[in-house]
């Protein structure tokens, strides 16, 4: 005599296919892929206000950030929010801006996603004693590409390892500018 499979009721085979669904998309967005919303014009023209991103929270396991990459990280001066940004200066670099231009290490940085410039200088400050200054083990110094509209590491400083939440890999939306932001 064979054993008769025992047969599901529908409403439990669904409730447990929620429920699996729902683990595995708390997984995902804890440890691999998480979406975020642009609320800021502080990387005009890369990102606009309204675009969303996918960031690559996995990266970090297997690479260091590096210079001109953009990442979303948690805000120094209040963690609970979010920002994005791009690296412009890793551990060890020395930098100095005068007059809007970056200067990493002495030489002038290039950068073509910056399309709206300003004369900021760096002075010194309680952020930063010392001009220039060394970028400490395990941070970075972030920047808006939107430089007159942008509040970035130029007023509250360094973000640490810890903070960083991934690299914005993908826009999803809009539609009309889905793609790789550069």
């Amino acid at each position: 005599m064979a054993a008769e499979a025992a047969v599901k009721p529908w409403w439990r085979d669904t409730i447990e296919t929620i429920i699996w669904a729902f683990v595995l998309a708390m997984i995902i967005r804890a440890f691999i892929v998480q979406a975020f919303w642009i609320p800021s014009g502080s990387m005009i023209p890369t990102l606009e206000i309204g675009d969303r991103v996918l960031v690559a929270k996995f990266w970090n396991w297997f690479a260091a950030p590096s210079r001109g990459s953009i990442y979303v990280f948690r805000y120094p001066v209040d963690k609970e929010r979010d920002f994005v940004k791009r690296v412009i200066a890793l551990p060890g670099d020395t930098v100095n801006i005068s007059n809007g231009i970056v200067y990493i290490n002495g030489d002038p940085l290039d950068e073509p996603y910056v399309k709206n410039h300003d004369t900021f200088t760096f002075r010194r400050s309680h952020v930063f004693p010392e001009i220039p200054f060394t970028i400490p083990e395990g941070k970075y110094l972030m920047l808006g590409d939107n430089r007159p509209n942008s509040q970035d590491g130029r007023f509250w400083g360094f973000v640490s390892d810890e903070d960083l939440r991934g690299p914005v890999f993908f826009r999803y939306w809009p539609l009309n500018r889905v793609g790789i932001p550069e």
